[in-house]
């Protein structure tokens, strides 16, 4: 489905270059769930924005379901079945909420439909559907209603950058479903997640590790969690991966 091939990515400024994707090699196989995790400033964000096509490689290519999309544009890559969720959700002046899910899903849907969508994210329908997707929103609504758009779009690849943050311990278990339903309704397509959170590498079918830009593990989450766990059962990934480095 997805392989990126000598994956490089820096930025540039006065005095110097810095490196935050590494000669990266990966891939992803259809139909699989997988949480990519690390300590803070490894990458991981950048690496999304990558596949996405928010960013672009400095070097190397990315392969989606057997086309070069590295020069494509996020538009384009939302047209091939690639939806991306940022950690900081957009805000859409004049924009409803209801138009927006229309929007993501591509065609006409009812109503009733795009409530439904709101629904499974943990949302009162009746209260966010015709409201505009603005400042009166919070953080967390606007980080649920966008989750809703990536279930409308019914992407063949979705990436979602830290589902989790900002949103109450509610909404978090509600959405712990929602990706649960994700990978049994659709077979076929893959979830992308970075996340920290235990409940969520606990569902993943692969768990990847970025550190410093590079991928330090790669595996199956049988293979992977149990190194990642401490004795309290808290995730020490970024005590044990602390290699530096100012990534996104």
């Amino acid at each position: 489905m997805l392989e990126l091939k000598n994956i490089s990515f820096e930025v540039s400024d006065e005095n110097e270059a810095t490196e935050i994707i590494r000669d990266m090699n990966l891939i992803l196989e259809e139909g699989k769930f997988i949480v990519i995790t690390g300590p803070n400033g490894g990458g991981k964000s950048t690496l999304a924005k990558l596949i996405a096509g928010i960013e672009t490689p400095t070097a190397g290519e990315i392969w989606f379901d057997g086309v070069n999309i590295t020069e494509k544009s996020i538009a384009e890559r939302a047209q091939m079945g690639i939806g991306y969720a940022f950690q900081q959700p957009v805000r859409f002046k004049g924009i409803t909420v209801k138009d927006l899910i229309r929007l993501a899903s591509g065609k006409t849907i009812s109503v009733s439909e795009a409530c439904q969508y709101l629904s499974e994210v943990g949302l009162c329908a009746r209260d966010y559907i015709d409201r505009e997707v603005n400042a009166s929103l919070s953080g967390g609504e606007l980080k649920r209603i966008e989750i809703a758009t990536v279930l409308a779009r019914k992407s063949r690849l979705s990436v979602f950058d830290e589902p989790e943050a900002g949103i109450d311990l509610w909404s978090f278990q509600n959405l712990i479903q929602v990706f649960e339903r994700m990978r049994k309704e659709n077979s076929k397509n893959s979830i992308l997640i970075i996340s920290h959170q235990e409940r969520i590498l606990d569902i993943a079918d692969e768990i990847l590790v970025l550190s410093d830009g590079k991928i330090v593990e790669h595996g199956t989450k049988e293979a992977v969690l149990p190194g990642l766990l401490g004795t309290d059962s808290a995730v020490n990934v970024c005590d044990k991966y602390q290699m530096g480095g100012k990534r996104k």
